[in-house]
């Protein structure tokens, strides 16, 4: 009984710490609530029971939101007496900002040879109607 207590209690905290490292801002976005709490908290703190009034679930599930986006780094908890106030990090978007840069330069220059290709279209069959 007590070998299977400590591989419960091991597999449990080895399970959390590895939850924990894999999380990061993509992960933090992939959730509309979770990019709702950023976007509330964006200009200004609020705390947590602020936040959890703006939506349809509960106070633990937005404790559950904002743990996740403290751990990805978007957000610093910063305790103000009995209140728990949520302020915004957004400089670590700047991650996804690059990562998005890179596909879109890369769907621009698509776009700009499909514009040429056209225009090319469009005068070889204005060159045939003169004719």
């Amino acid at each position: 009984m007590l070998k299977y207590l400590l591989a419960l209690i091991f597999a449990s905290t080895y399970l959390h710490i590895i939850m924990k490292a894999r999380r990061d801002v993509y992960q933090a976005i992939a959730d509309p609530t979770r990019r709702a709490i950023i976007g509330m908290i964006a200009d200004q703190p609020h705390n947590v029971n602020s936040i959890a009034e703006k939506f349809e679930v509960s106070r633990q599930a937005i404790s559950l939101h904002v743990r996740i986006l403290t751990d990805c780094g978007l957000v610093i908890v910063k305790q103000r007496g009995r209140d728990r106030f949520c302020e915004a990090r957004l400089d670590r978007l700047s991650e996804v900002s690059a990562w998005v840069d890179r596909y879109r330069q890369h769907w621009e220059s698509k776009i700009d040879a499909l514009e040429t290709y056209i225009d090319k279209l469009k005068k070889q069959r204005d060159g045939k109607q003169k004719k």
